[in-house]
């Protein structure tokens, strides 16, 4: 019963994923389809067959980590080597339905009012601002907006009643839209805008499969395969002209991450950023190890009272939201109203620009930060300390060694050698902060002189997501997605490193 139970399952699960896939591949989402099959088949398979019994416990695992981490992975490098971008989102076919849609002012523009009849129909009532003609539609629902166009007979008064408001009209708008309505001369009319109807023409009429013509001009558009867009073509099928909106995505392959390298608009900031993002990642690390450690070493003195209470308070900033104490520090900078200027100002006559200097901007990160991590590492120091031997203190002492030389050559040895490889990992974190940048100083001050939005207090990270979705209407989303892949390498090499560090640590054990 339990056998015929599960293959009734494996049955209806293939079935059910079988429908998906083709629901996706109609939609034309070949890579969702793609893993979906891949993901799903895999687990029938291995919940089927008895030889792959003991997959079935990693298997979630692996289908989550595909899922969630391979997944995006791929997608990303993918659209690097793409030009997806603002300009360029939409696919070949899609950017011709678009260009095919758009249509010009070819006949009369008539203002309209919308009149309901005593049967729940209605009617359209189109006057002319020039001649003052009127005309009245032929009844229509708009349920269900009829799919021939309205006939319309010159009329000289309007309907009884009241006119539809706007407010119907904006409701009601996309049947309106599907609209037709012929006038005794012939003239094909169609909605405007809420308040007009007009006799319009499709600008781009189709030419052959892919060569659009512009009936206005009369010029030819074939699509560039290079740029990503519609452009216009000569008799010999050169592309002249500007290129024409909205454009779609090609395949570039390592253009984007040529520009890095070659746009000195992108390199130069390129370089900046990641020069600053090493430093920031390397002070973060050495100040919060310095003081996390220094207070640990206190907090664990034992002739030192209240060590409780000392312990509780300075492990508070770990406590509090990170979000919560930036937005805290925030204030606390602010140039005009802050308290750490105010203060400074009293005593000093100070008052530093701490948001619009680069080196102070960078100051200030690097303490907030020192003071949202030292708590973490004070931690760590604190369970190492119980760790290392007091007959090591003790035989010290008997040779005269001081606090200093104690804390220099037994406690800060010590204590590194199994640090090694979470701060290795703290590094990594920090390289990729991007929750402190956004939060207190969102990259700014702004570089000036760079073809991508780039700030002095930019990481890496923060400068993608800038480059991704603050490009005013140009979000390069292609050369984003390179960015990022350089940054997974960078990180990931950081990954392999701490891997070796921790082998070699417990090899050293």
């Amino acid at each position: 019963m339990l056998a015929w139970l599960k293959w009734l399952c494996i049955v209806g699960v293939g079935l059910v994923n079988a429908w998906l896939v083709i629901l996706m591949y109609a939609q034309g989402e070949m890579l969702f389809a793609m893993l979906t099959l891949v993901l799903v088949g895999s687990g029938l398979y291995l919940f089927a067959n008895r030889r792959s019994y003991a997959w079935r416990y990693v298997y979630p695992g692996l289908a989550g980590m595909g899922l969630f981490v391979l997944f995006p992975l791929l997608c990303t490098i993918g659209i690097a080597f793409t030009n997806y971008s603002g300009k360029n989102q939409l696919s070949l076919e899609r950017v011709q339905q678009v260009l095919q849609q758009q249509r010009f002012q070819s006949g009369r523009d008539l203002g309209f009012a919308l009149y309901e009849t005593d049967e729940g129909q209605w009617r359209l009532w189109l006057t002319d601002d020039d001649s003052g003609d009127a005309y009245l539609s032929d009844a229509f629902t708009l349920a269900a907006p009829p799919p021939a166009p309205l006939g319309a007979s010159p009329a000289h008064e309007a309907p009884a009643g009241e006119a539809a408001p706007i407010r119907v009209i904006t409701q009601h708008r996309a049947a309106l839209f599907a609209l037709a309505v012929v006038l005794p001369n012939g003239e094909r009319l169609t909605m405007s805008s809420l308040r007009r109807f007009a006799a319009s023409e499709p600008v781009y009429m189709p030419e052959g499969e892919l060569v659009l013509l512009n009936r206005r001009s009369g010029e030819r558009l074939a699509p560039n395969f290079d740029t990503g867009f519609y452009q216009p073509i000569d008799e010999g099928g050169h592309f002249v002209g500007e290129p024409v909106s909205p454009g779609f995505t090609v395949v570039i392959g390592w253009d984007n991450f040529l520009r890095v390298l070659q746009d000195k608009g992108i390199q130069v900031p390129f370089i900046s950023i990641f020069i600053w993002t090493v430093l920031f990642s390397g002070l973060t690390v050495f100040f919060t190890l310095a003081v996390g450690m220094v207070l640990a070493c206190l907090v664990q003195w034992e002739p030192l009272r209240g060590k409780g209470t000392y312990r509780l308070l300075l492990i508070l900033p770990y406590a509090v939201p990170a979000f919560i104490s930036i937005l805290i520090f925030k204030g606390l900078f602010n140039q005009s109203f802050g308290e750490i200027n105010m203060l400074l100002s009293g005593l000093f006559g100070i008052s530093p620009d701490w948001f619009t200097d680069p080196l102070l901007a960078r100051a200030m990160l690097v303490m907030v930060n020192t003071w949202l991590g030292y708590p973490y590492m004070m931690i760590l120091c604190m369970g190492l300390l119980k760790a290392i031997p007091e007959d090591l203190y003790e035989a010290s002492a008997m040779d005269g060694a001081g606090p200093l030389d104690n804390f220099l050559r037994i406690t800060l040895p010590l204590l590194l050698k199994p640090l090694t490889p979470l701060l290795i990992a703290s590094f990594a974190f920090n390289f990729n902060n991007f929750v402190l940048i956004q939060l207190l100083t969102n990259g700014r001050p702004d570089m000036i002189g760079t073809t991508t939005p780039a700030g002095y207090t930019d990481l890496l990270v923060s400068y993608t997501y800038r480059i991704a979705f603050e490009g005013s209407g140009t979000q390069d989303f292609g050369l984003a997605a390179a960015i990022a892949t350089l940054i997974f390498l960078l990180v990931g090499a950081l990954a392999v490193l701490n891997i070796k560090a921790s082998k070699l640590e417990l090899s050293e054990k």
